[in-house]
């Protein structure tokens, strides 16, 4: 099982240098080190931000004024598939 806090470190770094607000995952890109390549350790996965944005498709609710915003809604959908 994936540390909680350890996952939302991990998405604020990736995601805290993005342009605020931010109206779609494409005004991510920019900000992640890897582009859609950037990778996340969740557990004993390695996801790439790619991935992460088909599984919270459809869940995310853009625009996003902030990244505490962001990562809250993203760990909120990791936890509702139990990956904490």
């Amino acid at each position: 099982m994936a540390d909680k806090e350890n996952v939302r470190q991990q998405f604020r770094e990736a995601f805290e240098g993005a342009d605020y607000p931010v109206n779609s995952p494409m005004d991510l890109v920019p900000a992640l080190p890897n582009g859609p390549g950037t990778t996340f350790e969740i557990g004993d996965e390695t996801i790439t931000a790619m991935e992460l944005n088909q599984e919270a498709s459809g869940e995310a609710d853009y625009p996003y004024e902030t990244v505490d915003e962001l990562v809250d809604d993203l760990v909120q959908g990791m936890e509702e598939r139990d990956y904490f």
